[in-house]
């Protein structure tokens, strides 16, 4: 017995080795938010869409998480929004009403979830073209822990892709934020109305970039919390 685990061992290459470790994530759930969809696109810049870019993130960060161990649950997994993929049977009057009842929905599913965080993802615009760089923000009505999430997250974007100097902030307007029972941060990826970052967002090694920073300040809350 002692020698054919010996054996396995051997023949096992480094880069297959992570099969006889604990995964770092094993045992948590984490809800993905890609902010926006369908007939919300969110922010946009002539052909760049908000509703696109936090859907390529949110993705990304949903495969690198799932590696870890965890169980990722998507709100949105497709172009069209919450209600399209969750509660397709409903109808509304207006855009305004689907949106907010879309939010609504992304509520409802934290709520049955129950996941040990939520990360809801989007992109900035304003009228000024200088401004630029990721932020997080967290809601202090929200649950306690989340300013410890979104900080993480922050310095970890910070750290890794060097391009901002911003730091994780508090945010009254933000319902979900607010609503949801487990820590809850809301991650600006940056600006689309930034020439020079519109063309990073749009860009896959650096939407894998951003998703590995995201990544990366979720495992260090995570384990912090753990320790």
């Amino acid at each position: 017995m002692l020698m054919s685990i010996v054996f396995v061992a051997y023949e096992t290459n480094a880069s297959d080795r992570n099969f006889f470790l604990p995964d770092p994530l094993g045992g948590m759930k984490i809800v993905i938010d890609a902010g926006h969809g369908g007939e919300d696109g969110g922010a946009s810049k002539g052909e760049v869409i908000e509703k696109e870019i936090t859907l390529a993130i949110a993705q990304q960060v949903e495969k690198r998480l799932k590696k870890k161990g965890a169980t990722v649950v998507m709100t949105r997994t497709k172009n069209g929004d919450v209600i399209d993929e969750h509660a397709s049977s409903e109808q509304y009057s207006t855009l305004r009403e689907r949106k907010k009842q879309d939010i609504f929905l992304r509520k409802d599913i934290v709520e049955k979830e129950q996941p040990n965080v939520f990360i809801t993802i989007h992109a900035n615009a304003i009228p000024e073209t200088k401004w630029r760089g990721a932020q997080v923000f967290y809601h202090k009505g929200g649950h306690a822990d989340g300013e410890l999430l979104a900080k993480s997250i922050q310095q970890s974007i910070r750290t890794n892709l060097q391009n901002t100097d911003r730091e994780a902030l508090s945010i009254k307007q933000i319902y979900l934020l607010k609503k949801v029972e487990v820590p809850a941060a809301l991650v600006e990826t940056g600006f689309i109305s930034n020439d020079e970052e519109r063309a990073l967002l749009v860009d896959k090694k650096y939407q894998e970039k951003m998703a590995d920073a995201i990544v990366e300040g979720i495992e260090d809350y995570l384990l912090a919390k753990i320790e």
